[in-house]
């Protein structure tokens, strides 16, 4: 397979040496939460969101308050948003099933599908109001039967996101606190400023967040290592340059860490999209984002054939990929590592950003080798049971049994075996 770069992004070594230091810096925020609580996430938001208020979480008033000087279009476009996401939740709820089979005469195993009872949703905020992330979050977590969501949001500029907030209180948020970042996972996860610990925190953010959650996950559960967003686009020449730049630095504009690849067949297009990256980088409002992002970590790479882009996509295992190509089927049909596909160019990333209704809380850092993206099924437990209804099959049973745990070595287990077949076996 040959494999050209036209351009590299930062190396391993200085991406590991990032990440280094983001762990060092997390790793003592969450040691000071968790020894000090309340006092530390004061501290911690007043350094970094200049927020101290009385109380963290919002009254009724306060919430009501903020949705009220909202335009009315602006509801209707959340609620609408909520619906897709919601009704794509419930049809894959609908998928887990309960089952209960006999799988020998007289065993009866089974499984049962129950949700977890409290869980922790963060918001990201910061430069954007990331409202599409209380729908991704909060409306799965309800869908998925969760009894109560405790919901965090970093202010944005002193101020609470009224957009933000309405998104989190439609969505079913039970509770909802202004605070950000690693403190507001800490806070979820050991309790503090009010806070009873959740069972599952779940959400995106950037690299710190990310590494919070990964930190704390034994404390509590986790969705998945959702962090800095990133983008492939896969094109050939049925492709056009304009469209590829486009959804390059629609992705880019999250912040200066957003790795944007784009990944060709076409000589003309890789030669071709830095011209038009720096275009339209000259009229993108959020340049400032997205020039860093891409210069940083922005690649271009050509190939030779459809097989070999499916072969370099999947060892990059982005968060999101688009295919804009002849036959993005084939995409579909071969690739085993992303987030979320976007196939053809009538859709793209904001969409499911967005609106379209898939969850756009994506695997990131090639985590989409082994996990999908947050849906109903994380919110929800598959627990085992077993029932054995005649002596005949405890004695069977416990006949393997008794075996296998000499074989292991195990007496203790040995003998609950061995005890059955004691109790339940007929003297001939």
């Amino acid at each position: 397979m040959t494999i050209t770069y036209l351009k590299r992004g930062k190396s391993v070594d200085e991406k590991m040496q990032a990440d280094a230091a983001v762990q060092e810096t997390v790793r003592a925020i969450l040691t000071d939460i968790r020894e000090r609580k309340d006092a530390a996430v004061r501290e911690l938001s007043q350094k970094f969101d200049n927020w101290n208020p009385d109380d963290f979480r919002l009254s009724d008033t306060q919430i009501q308050a903020l949705i009220a000087s909202l335009p009315q279009q602006a509801i209707a476009d959340i609620q609408f948003a909520q619906e897709q996401v919601r009704n794509f939740a419930v049809a894959q709820r609908a998928a887990l099933q309960d089952i209960e089979v006999e799988t020998l005469p007289g065993v009866v195993l089974g499984h049962k599908n129950i949700p977890v009872s409290r869980v922790g949703c963060y918001v990201p905020g910061g430069r954007y109001p990331m409202i599409a992330s209380a729908h991704m979050s909060i409306v799965t977590a309800k869908t998925a039967g969760v009894d109560y969501v405790v919901a965090c949001t970093p202010p944005i500029q002193g101020e609470p996101s009224a957009a933000t907030i309405a998104a989190m209180h439609l969505a079913g948020a039970d509770e909802i606190y202004i605070l950000g970042g690693v403190q507001a996972l800490a806070a979820m996860a050991y309790g503090a400023v009010g806070i009873e610990p959740v069972d599952l925190l779940v959400g995106p953010g950037n690299a710190y967040v990310a590494e919070a959650k990964r930190q704390l996950f034994g404390v509590v559960g986790i969705d998945l290592l959702a962090g800095p967003t990133e983008v492939l686009v896969i094109a050939d020449e049925t492709s056009d340059v304009e469209i590829c730049a486009t959804d390059l630095l629609g992705q880019a504009e999250h912040g200066p860490t957003s790795p944007a690849v784009f990944l060709t067949t076409s000589r003309e297009l890789a030669e071709g999209i830095e011209a038009e990256i720096e275009r339209q980088l000259a009229i993108l409002p959020t340049a400032d984002l997205a020039s860093v992002a891409w210069r940083d970590y922005g690649e271009v790479i050509l190939v030779d054939t459809d097989e070999e882009m499916v072969q370099v996509a999947d060892e990059i295992a982005s968060e999101h990929v688009e295919v804009l190509t002849r036959n993005p089927q084939y995409f579909l049909d071969n690739m085993r590592n992303y987030g979320a596909l976007f196939l053809g160019p009538r859709t793209n990333v904001a969409y499911g950003d967005k609106v379209i209704g898939t969850n756009h809380t994506l695997p990131t850092k090639k985590a989409a080798r082994y996990t999908g993206g947050l849906w109903v099924g994380k919110f929800i437990k598959t627990v085992t049971y077993q029932r054995v209804t005649t002596d005949e099959a405890s004695v069977m049973i416990g006949e393997y049994g008794s075996r296998l745990c000499a074989i292991e070595g195990f007496l203790g287990h040995k003998e609950q075996c061995d005890l059955r077949v004691r109790r339940y076996k007929v003297e001939e």
